[in-house]
């Protein structure tokens, strides 16, 4: 008798199921979901080549210095980089000297266990990039490790900075009510299209790159997505460095292994 009720709980379980699935597949080609905004305008990644891609990528030093400085002009009043200590900088090219000197700009607020109370003091080589206290609504993402959260990499925080426009009148045509809210902008790679981050690189020039190279609002861009790229994943260099020849000895160890199995087995099979 148990039996029979268990096969018959298992039919019913079966039959519910396929009845489920059916009904949804029904429905979906029959009254399939109204496409959105957001899925008919949002926008890929644009393409961005950097000297880091690929198994053999490497950092370009001078890029990577020229992204630093954009972000200590332009984006670190909002963005932090919690994860990166100042002493990592030597890896851009910096000597001590120029590390000290850019860490003791900062205040850097420390925890004293002894009264309780968090002071500030003169930013160290060992000490990380302080928090940013931010003024407006919202806090703004810290940009450690944004290119490795955000689908894209490098090329999603160029895409971003490079992809304010105005809004295209086809989306109103389509969409009348997603005209942009007051406070927003119109960025076709950000998610939901709208963002609150005003355009951060505002027009040609805005840094002075030491090295003479013209600061336009695209090498900027470059230079900056290329800079999040290295705070994310630092040691890229060290780990394709350290990758090709720890995989040439496993290579050659597999066919070393291999002759010796069949150098000693050899006699054995039948």
């Amino acid at each position: 008798m148990i039996r029979i009720f268990s096969i018959l709980a298992g039919l019913f379980f079966t039959a519910a199921l396929l009845w489920s699935f059916g009904n949804g597949a029904y429905s979906a080609i029959t009254d399939p979901a109204a496409v959105t905004a957001e899925e008919m305008f949002h926008k890929h990644p644009k393409q961005l080549a950097l000297a880091s891609d690929g198994a053999f990528g490497n950092f370009d030093h001078r890029q990577l210095q020229r992204g630093f400085q954009v972000y200590q002009e332009v984006c670190s009043a909002c963005h932090a980089l919690s994860q990166v200590s100042y002493r990592d900088l030597k890896q851009l090219g910096y000597n001590d000297d120029e590390v000290k000197a850019i860490a003791a700009k900062a205040q850097v607020p420390a925890y004293n266990a002894k009264t309780g109370e968090v002071k500030s003091h003169k930013g160290l080589a060992t000490d990380h990039f302080p928090p940013v206290v931010y003024g407006g609504q919202g806090t703004p993402p810290d940009l450690s490790l944004v290119t490795k959260a955000r689908h894209g990499g490098g090329a999603y925080v160029y895409s971003l900075l490079t992809g304010y426009q105005n809004q295209p009148a086809e989306l109103l045509k389509h969409f009348p009510d997603a005209k942009v809210p007051d406070g927003l902008h119109y960025n076709p790679y950000f998610v939901n299209l709208n963002i609150a981050m005003p355009p951060p690189l505002t027009g040609d020039g805005q840094v002075t790159y030491g090295d003479g190279t013209k600061a336009s609002v695209d090498q900027m861009a470059k230079d900056v997505s290329a800079f999040l790229v290295w705070t994310a994943e630092p040691s890229l260099a060290k780990q394709h460095q350290t990758g090709w020849p720890v995989l040439g000895f496993l290579l050659f160890a597999t066919v070393l292994a291999y002759m010796a199995y069949r150098n000693i087995w050899a006699d054995k099979k039948h």
